[in-house]
């Protein structure tokens, strides 16, 4: 008996404790075969399209793979090892490509504006009627209604984007995950509160060192940012905070952080959306 890749369980609630790095790229290949598959029967029928036999099918396939891949970028962003990281970036192309194709698809397109012209649209509930005004829309702002000789660099800038926009959310939290604030004294503690001060100890002691040691994690910094009497402490990590993958935090608060500088992103990600208007 085969074991269903838990990635493509949807029985009930994600089994989270169960899914591996190893089970993304067979999951949403699998899932992104499915849904090509769907819109291939879609766009090839010759009837009139209906909910039933049209959305239904679309949105049902469509949903898994959403799912799937949802799942694996909310273990990405909250499991963020090696072997996640390679993972995600692994299958970021290929579901990049296939929603941006999928965007421009323009028989796809038709059929959708067939059923919003159909008899059957003006008896369909106020629900089912805007997710399909909501299609359309999203057809035209993928680039649907585009020049051919346009669509292909469109595709190409909607596949950057998501590339940079994965590489500056990795880059923020490899700063933020660097950079740590070391306290000797107790007296710099006042106004902390004690479960603070004892998680500090001990992410301090897990590094070999003596002292209290405060992170740029919301659950170190938020309490000291609120509660703490040290101005100093305050001032540093607020800074540290704000200017986390940047050349300033780069600069001020670690050598090592020139890879983690998100300039040069940022200046990419406007120029591309700017080409991409």
């Amino acid at each position: 008996m085969t074991t269903q890749n838990p990635l493509q369980d949807l029985t009930g609630l994600t089994p989270f404790d169960r899914i591996e790095p190893a089970h993304v790229a067979p999951a949403i290949n699998d899932l992104i075969a499915r849904h090509q598959n769907a819109i291939d029967n879609a766009t090839s029928a010759k009837d009139t399209p209906t909910w039933s036999s049209f959305v239904e099918p679309l949105n049902d396939i469509g949903e898994k793979l959403s799912r799937a891949w949802g799942v694996v970028s909310h273990l990405h962003s909250v499991m963020d090892t090696p072997e996640w990281r390679e993972a995600y970036n692994a299958n970021l192309p290929a579901i990049t490509s296939h929603f941006s194709s999928l965007g421009q698809n323009l028989a796809l397109f038709s059929r959708f504006k067939a059923l919003r012209e159909s008899s059957e649209f003006a008896n369909l509930g106020v629900v089912r009627q805007r997710i399909i005004n909501n299609e359309l829309r999203d057809f035209r702002l993928s680039g649907a209604e585009l020049p051919e000789d346009v669509k292909p660099r469109f595709k190409e800038i909607q596949e950057a984007l998501a590339q940079l926009s994965a590489k500056f959310s990795e880059n923020l939290l490899d700063a933020t995950n660097a950079h740590a604030e070391w306290i000797e004294s107790e007296n710099d503690l006042a106004g902390i509160p004690e479960d603070v001060c004892i998680a500090a100890r001990e992410a301090a002691q897990r590094d070999g060192k003596s002292g209290w040691k405060f992170t740029l994690q919301m659950p170190s910094y938020l309490p000291v940012m609120q509660y703490a009497e040290n101005r100093g402490l305050r001032e540093r990590l607020y800074r540290a905070h704000t200017t986390r993958a940047s050349e300033i935090g780069k600069a001020d608060h670690n050598k090592n952080g020139a890879q983690w500088n998100n300039t040069p992103l940022i200046v990419q990600i406007l120029q591309l959306r700017e080409e991409g208007v």
